[in-house]
């Protein structure tokens, strides 16, 4: 009798791995990122404590080759957040951030509002050249599923400036999508 209910035991852990593997292969997701970089100029000022806006040029976002790569497409997309974003001087060479008290940064695309997606506060004068913003984690595979989008610099600064810097934003997606049946 025991080794009748071991038996049975046993075939049903056989069975639940089974319909879990199964089940695996119906719904394969995949992972992965995307990055861009682009650069912005702030001019120098004369201000202090006055909020700007900087644009950036619009960036194509190559969406569409980039999902064909990881075996997807749009259609496919679960979630796209913004993982990561730093700020580096580019220009001038013995420049940092200490000019700068705040930075929050949006992403717009045509027909879409624009979106805060990270923000750094409080900067203090420490000499850094490179600045890394926290994020706000907001699902923005609708901006990067467009053609093009753009990137708005929302700075106030605590100290006048007299060059103007060039700065490179690199930014990295997360995204997270169903595989397209049939492959991999």
């Amino acid at each position: 009798m025991i080794r009748m209910k071991n038996f049975s035991l046993k075939i049903l852990v056989l069975m639940m791995i089974s319909l879990s593997f199964n089940s695996c292969k119906k719904n394969r997701f995949t992972q992965f990122r995307i990055n861009y970089e682009m650069v912005v100029e702030i001019p120098s000022s004369t201000g202090i404590n006055l909020p700007f806006n900087i644009f950036t040029p619009e960036t194509k976002t190559n969406s569409e080759a980039q999902f064909e790569v990881n075996n997807t497409r749009k259609d496919l997309i679960e979630q796209i957040i913004l993982e990561g974003l730093e700020l580096e001087i580019n220009s001038p060479n013995n420049g940092n951030f200490n000019f700068l008290k705040s930075v929050e940064l949006f992403i717009s695309a045509e027909g879409l509002d624009d979106q805060k997606i990270a923000f750094k506060e409080n900067l203090g004068n420490d000499n850094v050249r490179t600045i890394i913003l926290e994020t706000t984690n907001i699902d923005v595979q609708e901006y990067i599923k467009k053609d093009n989008f753009s990137l708005k610099l929302t700075t106030v600064t605590d100290e006048v400036t007299t060059s103007d810097y060039e700065i490179i934003i690199k930014s990295s997606f997360f995204i997270d999508a169903k595989l397209r049946r049939g492959k991999k």
